[in-house]
């Protein structure tokens, strides 16, 4: 039997209310205290720091803390609403490592030689998407335009003019990165002379400045699925910009607000909708009709004696339940109205009725008071 992966939360020694501040703060300890440089031979030790790791990967990336947060574990690993995070996102423990420390004991995990050289993937871009309640009833095809970072249309992300030469960095050697000794540590930071690639462009592509990248707009369709809610977010693989060395792209994410409806409101998979009622429907009983969010009429029986706020349940006539089957259901509200206005005869009859309606009332308030 596998394993049961621990919670992240737990693994870093935070609450679940931690702020980022916090988060990075346990990080740093945890991190230096099973790192295996301190830890020589020591294989638990070894397997706690990747553990760390992992767990500082997934909650100090905003989309996937929140995809954690809502589906745990198996919501990484099945690919929420649009591929997911294989293997919960965790990629390099080196680059999650020097992001926060920058190359402190020699670099690489396990004191090896740092690997400035090997393919960086991408970063990942966010964007925000709104829609109506009618279209996240439906779901949609939605166009996006957007831009990103991709190989140098001139120099197809060599950086270099054509027929132009590499040379190896004299600064670094070729390593693509710099050392040096502060306190304790032995720092190792990237070379600032070549960026980390361990090579000089002798003549650098004039449209990318020897960059290889160049930012580039980009149309897709992305489809929203029937039923999603205001908060939930889409992944596009390889969406996001391009990396170095072939380390591919990183992902776009698309967070959808959902836009408040003038008459429903929403709760859940549930539509709850205030319907006005006649006092004397809300009476005697009857039918009324009441919208869908389709437009579509449907009816409804009114009991007699309706309280103002009695709530009636149509079946099926909700938002779709993403990823399951079938609907949520219509909340009317009965909302009773009292007329502003009334002609001579409404208001001899409502008279007539507040006389016999004081009757029944005086007879209660005489058993209240033993009268």
């Amino acid at each position: 039997m596998a394993k049961q992966k621990e919670d992240y939360y737990k693994i870093l020694e935070v609450t679940r209310n931690a702020t980022s501040v916090e988060i990075k703060s346990s990080y740093r300890r945890m991190a230096m205290k099973y790192h295996p440089d301190r830890n020589p031979g020591n294989k638990e030790a070894e397997e706690r720091f990747k553990e760390v790791n992992e767990a500082f990967s997934i909650l100090s990336d905003p989309q996937k803390k929140q995809v954690y947060d809502n589906y745990g574990h198996d919501g990484l690993n099945n690919g929420g609403f649009g591929g997911g995070f294989q293997g919960g996102g965790f990629t390099d423990i080196n680059d999650i490592f020097s992001s926060v420390f920058g190359d402190m004991f020699g670099g690489s995990f396990g004191g090896g030689k740092a690997r400035r050289n090997s393919p960086q993937r991408g970063s990942d871009l966010k964007m925000d998407v709104n829609i109506t309640l009618e279209e996240a009833f439906s779901g949609l095809d939605f166009p996006l335009n957007y831009s990103h970072m991709d190989n140098c249309s001139e120099c197809q992300g060599s950086g270099a003019e054509k027929g132009s030469k590499l040379k190896t960095c004299s600064t670094c050697g070729g390593s693509g990165v710099v050392q040096f000794n502060q306190g304790f540590f032995s720092m190792r930071q990237t070379c600032p002379d070549c960026g980390g690639q361990g090579s000089i462009t002798e003549h650098p592509c004039k449209k990318c400045s020897g960059s290889g990248k160049e930012k580039v707009k980009k149309t897709i369709t992305v489809k929203i699925p029937a039923g999603i809610r205001s908060g939930m977010t889409l992944r596009v693989s390889d969406g996001g910009d391009i990396g170095s060395k072939g380390g591919g792209y990183g992902d776009l994410y698309i967070e959808v607000t959902v836009k408040k409806h003038k008459i429903f409101e929403r709760n859940e998979d549930d539509l709850i909708l205030e319907m006005p009622v006649s006092f004397a429907t809300a009476a005697m009983g009857g039918k009324i009709k009441v919208p869908n969010i389709l437009k579509e009429e449907l009816g409804l029986t009114i009991e007699k004696g309706t309280q103002y706020g009695t709530i009636y349940t149509i079946k099926d006539q909700g938002m779709p339940k993403i990823a399951k089957r079938g609907f949520g259901d219509l909340k009317v509200i009965a909302i009773i109205e009292v007329p502003k206005k009334l002609s001579k005869k409404q208001k001899e009859l409502l008279e007539e009725f507040e006389k016999e309606d004081s009757e029944s009332k005086k007879s209660f308030l005489e058993k209240v008071f033993n009268k």
